[in-house]
């Protein structure tokens, strides 16, 4: 087998057969390995199809816009607490002790914030601040929304209490790693030099940093869609991201030493390209785990994603009727109503396919979604009418009629062939139409 074959034999296998492969058929071992690949692939596939480069552009433009009301948020809320200093300090070491940034950044700062307390930008001021914030956090959401194809937003009420929370956590939460930093720093610097004890504990306080990053990511992975994010999906995902968000930094501040002489030309401008690029990579690395932790998440529904996208009409409607009996039936006797994942696992379809067709039910008003809260894990599903009145054919009719009529052809001129499809329909209908669903 020559190079070419191979290399064909490889993109078959990651793009067709791996997708086909049922977990019955594999080993433990070898469905972790199945797994692993299966993540990966659909993580770098969706990378490219949702454009994550075009969206970390775009997060890195609404940054750019709200670094200083950002900043000037952490400072109020860092100042009522005392931890200004703090602040300052934790800053100056994320941009490397670039002095010169740092100081136009902090007076720009204290500017925002005198103008923001005193004057006609008393009240203006204020609104202004806060929107700003709120809006690059909002986008955020938007962002990883889209990423988990989640089209449903926060209620406001949800959306003003999770930013209030997220704003005063964020203060706290740069103290905390400052308190931290120090402690590390002053406990490196008395460790006695311990044989084994020593490089554990040196270890331990060097990786303080990436768990720290890593726990933040994660959190920020399972706070900001507005869905259910499972820890053990998020996890894996957040401490890659933070691992290449601490690497991206420790470049960032010794790229401050090389383009030393770009300094001396453009002054302190030379660290704003610098910022944005740094910005830019951050976003990228960060939406690039958020497609991971949904593909962890989400891996089994794009299991038989070939087979599912070119289903049959015929199939498409034999599972159909089979979904609708199914949740009749367990309405009728009583039982905890179906999910999604309750279908899929019992009976083998794939669910990809069962929430296609679910969502279409409930669309033509044959089921109705029940969901405890915003973000509900798995809805479970209910007939939407008497299962008295639900028959095959009730069924068959509301699919057919769903959607829009209204085009330009003139049936009038077509009659015979309107009336020949409806007439199809209506004797195929004809001997098990009246069928109960439930009593299939």
């Amino acid at each position: 087998m020559n190079i070419r074959e191979r290399i064909n034999r490889i993109t078959i296998f990651l793009t067709d057969e791996i997708w086909r492969t049922t977990d019955d058929e594999l080993g433990r071992l070898q469905k972790m390995w199945y797994d692993i690949l299966k993540v990966m692939v659909l993580t770098i596939r969706r990378f490219s199809r949702d454009n994550v480069t075009g969206k970390a552009s775009a997060l890195t433009y609404s940054t750019i816009m709200a670094v200083v009301p950002v900043f000037a948020v952490v400072f109020a809320i860092g100042r009522g607490f005392g931890y200004n200093k703090m602040l300052e300090m934790q800053i100056r070491k994320y941009f490397g002790n670039s002095d010169s940034t740092i100081d136009i950044l902090i007076d720009f700062v204290n500017s925002y914030l005198e103008h923001t307390r005193n004057g006609m930008f008393l009240g203006f001021g204020i609104i202004l601040l806060l929107w700003t914030v709120l809006n690059l956090t909002n986008n955020i959401e938007h962002m990883f929304n889209n990423i988990w194809q989640v089209n449903k937003e926060r209620s406001m009420f949800r959306t003003f209490t999770d930013y209030c929370s997220l704003l005063l956590l964020m203060p706290l939460l740069v103290i905390v790693m400052g308190g931290l930093s120090i402690f590390a720093t002053t406990v490196m610097k008395t460790l006695p030099d311990f044989l084994l004890l020593g490089p554990v504990l040196r270890f331990t306080f060097e990786a303080m940093p990436f768990l720290l990053s890593g726990t933040i990511v994660s959190v920020l992975y399972m706070f900001m869609p507005n869905t259910k994010v499972k820890l053990r999906y998020a996890v894996i995902p957040g401490f890659l991201a933070g691992a290449g968000l601490q690497i991206l930094q420790y470049i960032y501040i010794d790229s401050q030493i090389w383009v030393s002489s770009y300094n001396a030309i453009y002054g302190s401008f030379a660290a704003i390209p610098l910022f944005m690029l740094m910005a830019q990579f951050s976003w990228t690395i960060c939406l690039f785990g958020a497609e991971m932790n949904y593909a962890a998440q989400n891996l089994q529904y794009y299991n038989f994603e070939n087979e599912t996208v070119h289903i049959s009409r015929r199939y498409r409607d034999f599972l159909t009727l089979i979904i609708a009996s199914l949740i009749c039936k367990r309405f009728e006797e009583g039982g905890k109503p179906y999910s999604s994942v309750d279908l899929a696992s019992e009976h083998k379809i794939p669910i990809r396919l069962v929430n296609e067709i679910l969502y279409m039910l409930v669309d033509i008003g044959v089921l109705v979604e029940n969901s405890g809260d915003e973000k509900a894990e798995t809805p479970t599903y209910m007939p939407a009418v008497s299962v008295n009145r639900l028959s095959v054919e009730s069924l068959f009719n509301k699919i057919d009629m769903n959607g829009s009529e209204n085009f330009k052809i003139d049936v009038k001129n077509f009659q015979k062939y309107w009336l020949l499809v409806n007439d199809v329909r209506t004797k195929m209908l004809a001997d098990k139409g009246d069928c109960l669903l439930k009593d299939l």
